[in-house]
């Protein structure tokens, strides 16, 4: 793999390309916009290193203000290849939000390059919509979601308007954002 600083480049560029550029999330502009995105990297090459890491993440946004901190990606770049595996990561790291007393706080969103919506082809290109050039948690702030989604007309939409846009772009369009990894 490259140098350190490869995969947090490559996650920017997803989020600003395809996150953004195509408006997948409605919220990350403002933010992004602001400099509120923090981005983290994990060297773990194991689960619980993982999530050692997540909790040092998690511990830093909370004692952060959210202007300074709005919400962070922890990149993954080894070790959570298989996508079933990163689940159950995924699920150990929402129950440390709960051990934290930081649920409705915290929410814990994941990002991961073999994203398959139950029920879809591995090549559907709607899979694309939660697939990120490595694993990634993100962390996001609840009372920050609930602003954003007050002031989105019909979130609820967001789901059938990103299917819709990631069916027109076609598995050709994402290629040519160039969101994949660079190692």
């Amino acid at each position: 793999m490259g140098d350190a600083a490869t995969p947090l480049a490559d996650t920017r560029r997803w989020l600003e390309r395809a996150v953004i550029g195509l408006n997948l999330c409605p919220f990350a502009k403002s933010v992004h916009v602001k400099g509120q995105v923090h981005y983290a990297l994990s060297e773990a090459q194991d689960a619980q290193e993982v999530l050692e890491d997540f909790t040092r993440e998690l511990e830093a946004l909370v004692a952060l203000p959210a202007p300074e901190r709005d919400t962070t990606l922890l990149v993954i770049p080894r070790g959570m290849e298989d996508f079933l595996g990163f689940n159950d990561l995924v699920a150990r790291a929402e129950r440390i939000v709960r051990k934290r007393r930081l649920e409705g706080v915290i929410q814990v969103a994941s990002f991961h390059p073999r994203f398959v919506f139950a029920g879809e082809a591995e090549d559907d290109v709607t899979n694309y919509s939660n697939r990120a050039p490595y694993p990634t948690l993100h962390l996001l702030r609840e009372e920050s979601m609930d602003r954003a989604v007050a002031a989105f007309p019909d979130a609820a939409a967001i789901y059938e308007v990103n299917m819709e846009t990631l069916r027109r772009l076609g598995l050709e369009g994402w290629t040519a954002l160039d969101v994949g990894p660079h190692a």
